[in-house]
């Protein structure tokens, strides 16, 4: 069966869920299960691997380049010049055309590659975690704190909710956290916060996800960024059960 048919069940569908309920970080997900980057070692690295839904061989390519043991790996299928008749449509999506702008960089006719090494902030950490499925959405969350002086210029904060494909999946020679959706969100400079105030930034929202999607592969990635751009920090979730 061809990749754009048998993965045609897990395209996301459409619209947001105002289920605050459903958001990680709620007592009863965290009663039952969830899944967070606490106690994981923060990525020094994020590559992201972009392909042309275009290309139905770029899939399959023994030259796709592979993660270090410490990078944060995503991979984006771009909408191609053939539209829905591209042989990779199928799991492509318009946020990666956001990213891609977000970069600067032009849509590839193939594969393209970007690396982003994570500056890291002196004396704060990113959390990022996400809560059990609930019928067709998930609550995803990112925090940063504490909030150091020189990271309260303008930032930028993203989510992105992946499913990873262990790799010989259709094909791929190499495991793959393939980008199901995803949320970008600036985080404005602020002063210093008030006496008994957190000191964080935080951010929520229930994710859609697949029907058909198996919720062990699901899990986040998030990073933040400066107004050039810069990674500062990046946190990827595993999932467990407390206690």
């Amino acid at each position: 069966m061809p990749f754009s048919a048998s993965l045609k069940s897990l395209c996301l569908p459409t619209g947001w869920l105002a289920a605050a309920a459903l958001l990680a970080g709620s007592p009863g997900a965290q009663a039952q299960s969830f899944c967070a980057s606490d106690g994981q070692p923060q990525p020094v690295q994020l590559i992201e691997r972009f392909i042309n839904a275009d290309c139905d061989s770029c899939w399959s390519d023994p030259a796709t380049p592979r993660p270090g043991r410490q990078a944060a790996l995503l991979d984006w299928i771009v909408p191609g010049s053939r539209g829905d008749d591209a042989p990779l449509s199928a799991v492509a999506t318009r946020d990666a055309l956001a990213r891609l702008e977000a970069l600067k960089a032009a849509v590839p006719a193939t594969i393209s590659t970007a690396k982003h090494a994570v500056q890291g902030i002196k004396g704060a950490r990113l959390r990022v975690a996400h809560g059990l499925p609930v019928a067709d959405y998930l609550g995803a969350s990112l925090e940063l704190k504490p909030v150091p002086p020189a990271a309260r210029g303008p930032l930028t904060a993203w989510l992105a909710l992946v499913e990873t494909l262990p790799a010989g999946t259709e094909g791929s020679p190499v495991e793959r956290n393939l980008v199901r959706n995803v949320f970008s969100q600036a985080w404005e400079g602020r002063n210093q916060p008030a006496e008994g105030a957190q000191n964080r930034l935080f951010e929520s929202r229930s994710m859609n996800i697949a029907p058909t999607a198996q919720a062990a592969r699901l899990r986040v990635v998030g990073w933040v960024e400066d107004e050039k751009g810069r990674l500062l920090s990046a946190a990827q979730s595993r999932c467990a059960a407390p206690g």
